[in-house]
């Protein structure tokens, strides 16, 4: 019988021509290979694309800024593209104002419209001492000038279903093709009193009414809607 033959190996790891050997007839494992050139590459491939990508969240205000500090061509694709984008925006821009609800009218209004665009409705309180109901009904108004292609509309919840709570109020009802997808009660599970348009351009991310990438979500609020959005929330101190 054979009896097994111990094949002496200082470091089984060294790059030597007799552990080349000894691998090639599996007396030792193949060497594991060196990380450092996968992390080095995919180091430089992440700097590459931040450089590429570093104009993406640029207004055609800003790209003008960067006239002499950037190559011409390459901001002139930019400018290309930021057109390009506006330009789909404002055909698909078919709302732009929040549309006051008649229950006669909400199915055509709301469902069957749902069919061609996110629908979103607020039910409004019929108080006029619910801070949030007048925090969001602010914020409709400003969502619904900047996302034209979504349909914000509004209705008082008691006149749109018999008996709705008041404590419920406000209340976000997103449709599409037909179907309720999402449904916020009270401003709780954004940010109460709190909540600004950020926070309705997160729910209109999460429910598919805006992409991660649009354009408008990088674009700057106007100075007179916050101060605005600012206004109501600190009215709310009188009634804390």
């Amino acid at each position: 019988m054979d009896m097994p033959v111990n094949v002496p190996v200082d470091d089984p790891n060294a790059d030597t021509e007799w552990n080349d050997i000894l691998r090639k007839h599996g007396i030792i494992p193949e060497k594991e290979p060196d990380p450092e050139p996968i992390i080095q590459e995919a180091l430089l491939e992440a700097v590459k694309k931040a450089h590429e990508n570093r104009l993406e969240d640029k207004d055609l205000d800003e790209l003008h800024d960067l006239e002499d500090e950037e190559d011409e061509a390459f901001l002139e694709s930019y400018r290309r593209k930021r057109l390009a984008e506006i330009q789909s925006l404002q055909k698909k821009s078919l709302y732009g104002q929040v549309f006051p609800l008649q229950k006669p009218d909400y199915a055509r209004d709301v469902t069957e419209e749902s069919s061609k665009a996110f629908v979103l409705v607020n039910l409004t309180s019929s108080l006029g001492t619910n801070v949030e109901s007048r925090v969001l009904s602010e914020i409709w108004r400003q969502a619904a000038r900047k996302f034209g292609d979504v349909k914000f509309c509004e209705i008082r919840a008691d006149l749109c279903i018999e008996g709705y709570p008041e404590k419920n109020t406000p209340t976000i009802l997103v449709y599409k093709d037909g179907d309720i997808k999402r449904q916020i009660i009270t401003l709780g599970q954004l940010n109460g009193v709190r909540t600004n348009l950020k926070d309705l351009e997160r729910l209109l991310v999460d429910v598919g009414a805006v992409t991660e990438n649009d354009m408008r979500l990088r674009q700057k609020d106007d100075e007179d809607e916050n101060e605005k959005n600012n206004q109501v929330n600190d009215d709310d101190d009188d009634w804390d």
